[in-house]
């Protein structure tokens, strides 16, 4: 048995989930502290950890509202949502009905915070109330053309503008990205393969705006390793190398942006550790969470990275806290709870 701070009655009692999420954190402890320069963290020990009345199975999606509180998004269907507050404490839960549960934004719209959801399996995208009211619905794109059945169509996220527009990324699926105007109704849809876009590519993202207020597309492309910037119509407008990483999604706090990388070069290993970069606002990776220190050569390129602490289990999201915690919520990881990291 693992020496943990745990009694022997108390592993005897925990779930398997929790076992494994408590078997993480015991490993990061152990390491001491993670991350480099100014960013530095120590593991929460069983934040979140919840009983068996409250499974989760992939940790798909995860957010912050403005009251602290963390909305977990899981496709565990006996509780596809989990709110947890700042301890790690179950507020509620609800819902049965998304076997595909994915991708999970949490946007503010006419001063009120809503979310919008992706579901693979059933090809849709959800807008709903912090407490679970469906107030939108968004089906296959059938009317572009592109698609000749919904199966085809197996959207990954949403990424949104401040004026209410909002991009879907058909990460799983044909790789397009449909623009939605602020009424909902579509707008356009560029990218997919035969625009450029490789397979597997456009998982997560955000819309990011510069100093001068000029918004782009920021996308995380998985698989290709690597960063990608389309202006708002799709023009490619560079590439951010991320080697040896898998970027899943990208969060923004205060000048920094936060990616949560599912592992070394998957899908090449699947069985390899993820871990968390920390880039700054030029987009240069300052700090790998759970990762060796980045290194840059003299050629100005990031040098391959890998996870350095066996502690994370494939991250698939995170969210930022308002003291600056990170939270993790993690894909294929034996069904784990999320994991809190407090900034040192």
């Amino acid at each position: 048995m693992d020496a943990s701070p745990f009694s022997r009655r108390k592993f005897l009692t925990m779930g398997s989930a929790a076992l494994m999420t408590q078997r993480l954190c015991s490993t990061a402890r152990a390491e001491g502290v993670l991350g480099q320069a100014d960013f530095v963290y120590r593991i929460v020990p069983a934040w979140g950890v919840l009983g068996a009345a409250t499974p989760v199975k992939n940790c798909h999606g995860i957010v912050c509202d403005r009251e602290g509180n963390l909305i977990l998004l899981t496709d565990e269907v006996r509780n596809n949502f989990i709110v947890y507050d700042a301890a790690g404490k179950l507020l509620h839960k609800w819902d049965s009905a998304y076997p595909g549960a994915h991708g999970l934004s949490l946007v503010t719209e006419g001063g009120k915070e809503l979310l919008y959801f992706t579901d693979l399996e059933r090809h849709m995208v959800f807008r709903s109330t912090l407490s679970g009211e469906i107030t939108g619905e968004w089906e296959w794109p059938a009317q572009t053309g592109k698609y000749t059945k919904k199966a085809e169509y197996r959207p990954s996220w949403t990424l949104h503008k401040a004026n209410g527009e909002f991009f879907v990324l058909d990460g799983y699926g044909r790789d397009f990205i449909i623009h939605y105007g602020a009424d909902g109704k579509q707008k356009g849809l560029f990218g997919g393969q035969e625009g450029g876009i490789a397979h597997w590519g456009p998982h997560g993202g955000m819309i990011d705006a510069n100093r001068k207020g000029e918004e782009t597309l920021l996308i995380a492309m998985s698989d290709q390793q690597h960063l990608l910037r389309l202006d708002l119509q799709g023009n490619k407008l560079g590439e951010i190398a991320l080697p040896g990483g898998n970027p899943r999604q990208i969060k923004k706090h205060g000048d920094h942006y936060f990616v949560a990388h599912l592992a070394d070069n998957w899908p090449a290993d699947r069985d390899s550790h993820g871990f968390l970069s920390v880039l700054n606002s030029d987009l240069k990776v300052i700090s790998n969470i759970a990762g060796h220190a980045p290194e840059y050569g003299d050629d100005g390129k990031l040098r391959k990275m890998s996870h350095r602490e066996p502690v994370f289990l494939h991250p698939h999201d995170l969210a930022v806290g308002k003291d600056g915690s990170l939270y993790v919520a993690q894909f294929a990881s034996k069904n784990t709870y999320p994991i809190k990291l407090e900034r040192i």
